[in-house]
């Protein structure tokens, strides 16, 4: 399946849900904030909300520091 995350077009085996790609991604779930179609997807919501052939997808994650 082709996806773009991050301005990056990316090919991906299919992996249905937002939860799942961010584990194939390696991005930790916590401190992390995604937008699915420019439309904001809730924490919540990773678990059940689907990632679907051309989806653009961008992820932020909270990096702290001081």
């Amino acid at each position: 399946m082709n996806i773009t995350v991050n301005g990056e077009e990316i090919t991906i085996e299919s992996v249905g849900t937002i939860e799942v790609l961010l584990q194939v991604l390696k991005i930790n779930l916590k401190g992390c904030a995604v937008e699915r179609n420019r439309e904001i997807v809730p924490r919540s919501k990773f678990t059940s909300t689907p990632v679907e052939e051309g989806d653009h997808l961008e992820v932020i994650q909270m990096v702290g520091g001081g």
